[in-house]
């Protein structure tokens, strides 16, 4: 038997490529929360895949973008790059033939990146004459020296296995740094939270801009219930109505949906209630920013 692998493999790119639909995809479970929005991922997120040969520790990052006129905005680019200094192999996720300003920031960004790059262009289902693929490929070669690339589709996991293999054996021999059960190193409370926020984010759109957080103010065991209580957070008074929908309807279908995922998740029953509140201008707020638990990870 061969010695065993262990390291730490950011997924990097523009918001929206499909970072977390690889993480949950090659972890084999829900880690990281999705919607066709981006910066859908906020934080940090790490998704850890054992077996008898590796463990590879993914990190999802938020996506990069050039633009940042927003706290936040500054914050979820930080925690991008902070996250590709100290990992073993970067995965970066391009979108088939699209590419953007915000993939030219990202490849400034990786200039300084000693590990090995990986190129992993995302959504190919969706490029239509497939031989328009090609000459893609030749041009993003042409961007910088990258260890290998790799055509793949998250969506249904085309090519994913090539991907994880590629990963695997630029990985560093070392003993595992998490107990071979443990999925990622976010506590429950916090996915808790994200689940929260992905059902608001599909529901609604492009109706609300990024002011919108969760915040998990109860999250206790009775008997054998799980009760949880969460916050939803928006920027002006004019958004209280959107998110809780004619007569509540919305909020209704958030908190079932929701429920749902979390008693999948946490393998128990789910008692979950849902508030929304005012916080003005949160999301361009340091303090605020740092209160709500966007803190550097």
């Amino acid at each position: 038997m061969g010695s065993f692998r262990c390291g730490f493999v950011a997924l990097v790119g523009r918001p929206n490529v499909g970072k977390s639909t690889i993480l949950n995809r090659l972890v084999g479970q829900k880690v990281s929360i999705t919607s066709q929005r981006p910066q859908t991922t906020r934080h940090r997120i790490l998704g850890i895949k054992t077996d008898e040969q590796a463990q590879i520790v993914f990190v999802d990052t938020p996506g990069l973008h050039a633009r940042q006129p927003r706290a936040m905005n500054r914050y979820l680019n930080r925690a991008a790059v902070d996250s590709f200094r100290d990992v073993d192999v970067v995965v970066f996720v391009v979108e088939g033939t699209r590419w953007q300003e915000d993939d030219d920031w990202v490849i400034e960004k990786l200039e300084h990146v000693s590990c090995p790059v990986i190129l992993a262009i995302n959504k190919i289902d969706r490029v239509a004459d497939k031989t328009n693929l090609l000459p893609q490929l030749e041009v993003l070669s042409g961007k910088r020296e990258f260890a290998e690339l790799i055509p793949i589709c998250a969506k249904n996991g085309d090519h994913l296995q090539q991907l994880e293999a590629a990963v695997r054996k630029r990985l560093p021999e070392s003993p595992p740094y998490y107990s071979e059960d443990q999925v990622t190193d976010r506590s429950e409370r916090f996915l808790a939270a994200e689940l929260v926020r992905e059902k608001l984010f599909r529901k609604l759109g492009e109706e609300i801009p990024y002011g919108l957080t969760v915040e998990i103010e109860r999250f206790r065991k009775e008997k054998k219930t799980l009760h949880v209580y969460a916050l939803i957070w928006v920027e002006k008074e004019s958004h209280k109505p959107i998110v809780i929908g004619n007569k509540g309807q919305r909020l209704k279908e958030v908190g079932s949906e929701a429920r749902e995922d979390m008693q999948r998740a946490f393998g128990q029953k789910v008692f979950l209630q849902l508030w929304v509140k005012v916080k003005e201008g949160w999301a361009d707020d340091e303090r605020a920013l740092r209160s709500l638990g966007y803190n550097e990870d």
